[in-house]
């Protein structure tokens, strides 16, 4: 589970973090603030995802001990 949110930090902070658009006049900074929203809670959801798959596994293993 650590493991999961320092890497999720990682790729917010170096990849997302400097996200920029330009071209749209005024709304580059929306644009972009909306793009970087959007693949935050597709990582959040991922991230619930495996961790759920994580758990279930961990559940099964100490149930058929």
């Amino acid at each position: 589970m650590w493991g999961l949110i320092i890497v999720g930090g990682g790729i917010v902070v170096t990849i997302l973090g400097p996200i920029s658009i330009s071209g749209f006049g005024e709304f580059n900074w929306f644009i972009a603030s909306v793009i970087k929203a959007v693949i935050a809670i597709v990582l959040v959801i991922i991230w619930i995802l495996i961790l759920s798959k994580i758990k279930n596994g961990i559940f099964r293993k100490e149930i058929k001990l």
